[in-house]
């Protein structure tokens, strides 16, 4: 039995941690926070920091994403287009990463709950032959209980793995939002100034 609770233990927290690596790819696409940097550009203050926040950008080897978008508003504004919607693909592209991981291990965990549930309620009721009659209510009773354990314990891996999956929508469509006004704000700030660097 325990050998069954350990199984149903260990594919839960594989599910689980695929799941957390699917948040993980929803919260940090790119090396920088998109709100953080538009925070930094807001207001006048903002315009004079921008030589300084894409200078930061060049000198952090992370930003790789962060520094082709800077380069793509740098461009001719022939090219500007294309290469702002090139850099938000690959941006799409990221946060889409893992994106059914969750829901796949959501079915893993109940389909492996309810299987090693049976066959712990199989290994329980494994004793009634040799058991007399005032013990088999007791083995009748251990057995469900071993068994109602194991299935609770995939359920809850089940509810866990989708909640990790609404989080992981949110926090992607909170990271498209707050680069979009990033972008549109770089965008206005690109007009009056570049940086010779990032040209």
């Amino acid at each position: 039995m325990i050998a069954v609770t350990l199984a149903a233990l260990l594919v839960v927290a594989t599910c689980i941690g695929a799941s957390f690596r699917r948040l993980y790819f929803a919260t940090t696409p790119t090396a920088l926070d998109p709100a953080i940097l538009l925070k930094e550009l807001t207001g006048e203050k903002g315009r004079a920091r921008y030589l300084d926040v894409c200078a930061a950008i060049a000198q952090t080897p992370e930003a790789d994403w962060e520094r082709e978008v800077v380069a793509a508003l740098a461009s001719p504004p022939e090219l500007r287009a294309a290469l702002i919607n090139e850099q938000l693909s690959e941006l799409d592209f990221r946060l889409q990463r893992w994106i059914r991981v969750p829901r796949v291990c959501a079915s893993i965990a109940s389909s492996a709950g309810f299987l090693l549930a049976a066959s712990a309620l199989r290994i329980g009721l494994g004793d009634i032959d040799t058991a007399v009659d005032a013990d088999i209510t007791e083995i009748l009773n251990r057995a469900a209980f071993d068994a109602l354990g194991i299935a609770a314990l995939g359920m809850w891996g089940t509810v866990t793995c989708i909640s990790i999956q609404m989080q992981a929508r949110r926090a992607s469509k909170a990271r498209l939002q707050a680069t979009d006004k990033w972008i549109e704000r770089l965008e206005s700030l690109a007009l009056g100034s570049q940086p010779e660097q990032l040209r």
